[in-house]
């Protein structure tokens, strides 16, 4: 069952049309505001190359749309994003934009796609509520502002076998926290992302979605012209401190970690063993994620 049973699709709003249209749906549901709605739910949102080019695609329309403010993007069903798709989803689908090949074309494929979001001129938040980890913590990160459920949890579980694709946790979290996360694979929730940095406010889950359209329609009275700048020195502040460097660099550590031991015999024991099994023995050691006992649903 959705979460968000007001959202459905709108062509007209979108300029998308067939197979592309699946993956989101759009609505306008304030004067100057996009919101867009990863339709994916049965997979928590897991990203695939059709999905992530769907987000990029409809905010980039958003962005070029004279009447559109600010642009929110969020997850139908239980979760944000369990993160990119391990369950072999990508197969028959390209990448859904070009990246030079050769080593590490991945990690450098999908940060460059979340970090064209700093790019737009228009603000873009990210409302997440459920499991918000790995790709689709990446991709929240890369929003300008962040809006989070109190019992949402953002983390990355893939530490626990390789190393992330974008290494933002040191930037937004702090080296200590970001040192443990890395370390541990464990998550943290809305009320700890908020206290630590990471996200801007955190909400009762049932008050998200309207708490979110309320900031959405404050920012929407700003004149774009005004908020394209005001954006652009927030973000030019980073860069100079080397938030773009540092993420690029992080790439190069991901596709030196693709060739480490560990994650040679996980990729060799989910060939044997299935990727659920395997996972569930990666997280079981834990006690969380799938393994939880108090835990709703599992990510991917």
């Amino acid at each position: 069952m959705s979460d968000y049973g007001d959202a459905t699709p709108n062509p007209a709003a979108s300029g998308r049309t067939g197979d592309d249209h699946q993956w989101v749906l759009i609505d306008d549901p304030l004067e100057g505001v996009r919101r867009i709605t990863f339709n994916r739910a049965d997979k928590r949102n897991s990203l695939i190359h059709p999905l992530r080019g769907a987000i990029l695609g409809a905010l980039r329309e958003a962005d070029d749309d004279p009447s559109v403010k600010v642009s929110i993007i969020r997850g139908d069903g239980p979760s944000f994003s369990a993160g990119y798709d391990l369950a072999g989803g990508n197969e028959g689908h390209d990448l859904p934009f070009f990246t030079a090949g050769g080593e590490g074309q991945w990690p450098r494929h999908v940060t460059e796609g979340w970090m064209s979001i700093w790019d737009l001129a228009k603000p873009v938040i990210a409302q997440v509520h459920g499991y918000c980890l790995a790709g689709g913590s990446e991709l929240a990160t890369c929003c300008d502002l962040v809006y989070i459920a109190e019992d949402a949890q953002m983390g990355y579980p893939a530490t626990r076998f390789g190393v992330p694709d974008m290494h933002f946790h040191t930037w937004f979290l702090g080296m200590r926290r970001a040192m443990e996360m890395m370390m541990t694979g464990d998550s943290i929730t809305g009320i700890e992302a908020v206290s630590e940095g990471w996200a801007n406010r955190a909400f009762p889950a049932d008050r998200l979605d309207d708490e979110v359209l309320r900031i959405a329609a404050r920012i929407a009275q700003t004149p774009t012209d005004v908020a394209q700048l005001n954006k652009r020195a927030v973000h030019r502040q980073m860069e100079v401190m080397g938030i773009r460097t540092g993420i690029r660099q992080g790439t190069e550590l991901c596709a030196l970690g693709v060739h480490t031991e560990s994650l040679q015999n996980f990729i060799a024991d989910v060939r044997q063993q299935g990727l659920t099994k395997r996972l569930t023995e990666r997280d079981g050691k834990y006690g969380d994620y799938r393994t939880a006992d108090d835990q709703p649903t599992s990510p991917e």
